[in-house]
């Protein structure tokens, strides 16, 4: 099950097509859908998370709880939604796209990708642009 909750006035445009479409990315990577929960915030609620429970005193555009299990793939995704927009502004992409990145960026790392060396990175790159190609919202 994939929930979306709410902490800001934002609120995504059709959940349902949006969980179809996370789930179709994780099952093309031969996992399962378990228990995702999306709870998109601003920056002061995310950055109170941050500071709580990793130590890092820095905003940031999302921070995910891992709760996966073999290949079942579940956890907790915060979304500063603030975060976001400035990050598609400053990347000069629509902020659907760059939201739509972060939300599978998440599932991504829940499916043992890494994001911490240059080619972590790009390999992490790549799979969220597969994962954007198939979006049909």
């Amino acid at each position: 099950m994939i929930t979306f909750n709410y902490e800001t006035d934002f609120k995504i445009q059709d959940e349902d097509k949006t969980s179809q479409w996370v789930i179709e990315c994780i099952e093309n990577e031969e996992f399962e859908q378990g228990e995702l929960n999306y709870i998109f915030c601003d920056d002061e609620y995310l950055h109170k998370i941050n500071v709580e429970f990793l130590q890092h005193d820095t905003f940031t555009d999302i921070i995910s709880f891992d709760y996966t299990m073999g290949k079942l793939v579940s956890g907790d995704i915060f979304i500063s939604v603030e975060r976001v927009k400035e990050n598609a502004s400053q990347f000069k992409v629509p902020f659907e796209e760059e939201l739509h990145r972060v939300i599978i960026h998440g599932v991504l790392h829940y499916m043992g990708y890494k994001d911490k060396t240059d080619n972590e990175k790009q390999i992490m790159r790549d799979k969220e642009n597969t994962c954007l190609k198939t979006l049909n919202l």
